[in-house]
């Protein structure tokens, strides 16, 4: 990936720290500017000592109280700088962090599903976790790299004007130094890039094995999990150990380039005084400001860090190079949630999940989908609500594509219910009320509708005996997978405007309950359309029509009876009760 996309975002990262990224400028260059001054106070302190070592002491004392109190002044002034760049430091640094984080986490949860197709959730979170704190500490690093160009700079020019020769042999060091940083900042960076990686996938594997870690400790396979899981460890060292020797090796290219060029100028400027053409003074201001030009060679450090901000950054970029979803301005017309599939199709990764599927599901009516394992149910009960694109065809609800409806009106009249529901909110009152719309009777509304939904999803019984009832913290729920699921329901009953997906939401789900929330899909919630993913026998008797996939197309559709005398439907489902 081009490195100036990453390089766009950390100026833009650099630019969020806001008035302390100004301060930490402002303290950096006049703490810079003071380091250049101070040698120049005291070369003329020790110029004064030398003028008046003859005279009396009172007198002498006179004429250094000056030279000494300025070059006080200065020294002050430089701790001052320092102590108030390390605040502006850090603070500008977690500004640009919070920044970069808020835009990743917008950006991943505006991309949805298609997120996770490009990235495992654990690389999602480590790039949203390590990589951008990284990336995170480049205003420090960047303002302080840059003003470190102002004492050498400034001292170059200084030494040019106590004599040329020593600012000549200054600049010849400094190109060197400058050599060995371009050549540590290009390596580092990919080397990085490489660490980073190994990283992100260390904590993909260890996500997907926590997901798992009951099966794992049933198997006893503990040992052998945590060897995959740090299969990339022998690549994570084996980049650690590139960048440690890069910048050992850069460091003792500095090591040597700067004593050797402090000597070169002591050496030069040992030379002018023996021929009269410098002072005492002069000669110790110059080997106080080589120091402060050498001091370039510091650099290397703040270098490292924008190496691994770059690196961070790229893989940020990564991230930000996923579009999400484009969504319209029309808003839906009047109509009873008829949904239609145009010639659809659905790719991912490489495979195809649909292939060609068209049918329409009438406003009003419940329809079941079924299948044999992979036959497509979750790829078409995604595709009905905008969850995933089609790569091919178009689907519509009450005539309107769903790319042309916009974000809102989609999301209000679309509710879904998932195998593992998550539940946000503090509440359950609030999860289950999770995303209804706002206004100043917005929590009376979603109270309301939240127990109409509960009750339909037989949740209120359970709900209620709770201590706190709908105000039970979420947390601290007692809730077994059956129950968990009725909130899913409830908060997808409640969600549902026109149009209701069920994906496999009530596999947890108990016979009796089962039934009882199949009535009220064909009871209260009948003014909704209904698609219901279905593994048994009872939810599809109960639809009004169903739609049979196989290896993602549309096999058949018609009433349960009728479909119930071809023996490779009845084989559908004991398949899914073998299973």
């Amino acid at each position: 990936m081009s490195s100036r996309p990453a390089d766009l975002l950390i100026a833009r990262a650099v630019r969020r720290g806001g008035p302390w990224l100004a301060a930490l400028a402002a303290t950096a260059l006049l703490g810079a500017a003071a380091d250049l001054l101070l040698p120049a106070a005291l070369g003329r302190a020790v110029d004064a000592v030398v003028r008046t070592q003859a005279r009396a002491g009172a007198e002498a004392g006179f004429g250094l109280t000056g030279p000494l109190t300025t070059a006080a002044l200065l020294v002050a002034l430089v701790v001052a700088c320092d102590a108030l760049g390390v605040l502006a430091a850090g603070v500008s640094g977690a500004r640009a962090a919070r920044w970069l984080r808020s835009r990743v986490v917008a950006h991943t949860l505006s991309v949805g599903t298609g997120m996770t197709r490009h990235f495992t959730p654990g690389e999602i979170v480590t790039r949203a976790g390590v990589n951008v704190e990284e990336a995170g500490r480049t205003p420090e690093a960047v303002v302080t790299a840059a003003t470190l160009i102002v004492p050498a700079a400034g001292s170059v020019v200084v030494l040019a004007l106590i004599d040329p020769w020593l600012a000549v042999t200054l600049v010849a060091g400094l190109l060197l130094i400058v050599a060995v940083l371009r050549a540590f900042m290009r390596r580092t960076t990919a080397a990085s890039g490489g660490y980073q990686q190994a990283q992100g996938e260390i904590a993909a594997m260890l996500v997907g094995a926590l997901a798992g870690a009951r099966t794992i400790t049933a198997a006893g396979t503990e040992d052998r999990e945590a060897a995959r899981v740090l299969a990339p460890l022998p690549r994570l060292r084996a980049h650690g150990l590139a960048l440690w020797r890069l910048q050992a090796r850069a460091g003792v290219q500095a090591a040597v380039v700067v004593p050797l060029l402090e000597i070169a100028v002591l050496a030069v400027g040992g030379l002018r005084l023996s021929a009269g053409g410098l002072t005492v003074g002069e000669l110790l201001a110059a080997a106080r400001y080589v120091v402060l030009g050498a001091g370039l060679g510091s650099a290397l450090g703040y270098a490292a860090r924008i190496a691994r901000a770059r690196s961070a950054a790229q893989r940020l970029e990564q991230l930000f190079a996923v579009p999400p979803p484009a969504y319209g301005d029309r808003p839906l017309p009047p109509g009873s949630g008829t949904l239609e599939l145009r010639d659809v199709t659905v790719r991912a990764d490489g495979v195809r999940l649909l292939s060609g599927v068209s049918l329409v599901v009438p406003g009003g009516t419940c329809t079941a989908v079924v299948g044999r394992s992979g036959s497509g149910k979750s790829s078409l009960a995604a595709v009905a609500g905008r969850l995933v694109d089609p790569e091919r065809g178009a689907v519509l609800l009450d005539g309107v594509p769903l790319r042309e409806i916009g974000r809102e009106p989609l999301r209000r009249a679309v509710g879904y219910a998932f195998e593992r529901p998550a539940l946000f909110g503090e509440t359950l009152g609030e999860a289950i009320a999770f995303g209804l719309g706002a206004g100043d009777d917005a929590g009376e509304r979603s109270g309301d509708a939240a127990r109409a939904a509960a009750t339909a999803a037989r949740a209120d019984a359970f709900i209620r005996r709770l201590p706190l009832g709908y105000a039970t913290p979420v947390g601290e729920a007692p809730m077994s997978g059956g129950e968990i699921q009725r909130v899913g329901l409830a908060r997808a009953f409640a969600q549902a405007g026109r149009l209701l997906i069920l994906d496999d939401a009530m596999s947890s789900l108990d016979t009796v309950t089962e039934r009882q929330v199949g009535r009220a899909l064909t009871g209260s919630l009948s003014d909704r359309t209904r698609l219901v993913v279905a593994h048994r026998v009872t939810t599809a008797a109960q639809a009004d029509q169903v739609v049979w996939l196989e290896n993602g197309r549309v096999r058949a559709t018609g009433t349960h009876e009728r479909l119930w005398d071809d023996p490779g439907y009845r084989a559908v489902f004991r398949a899914e009760e073998a299973s």
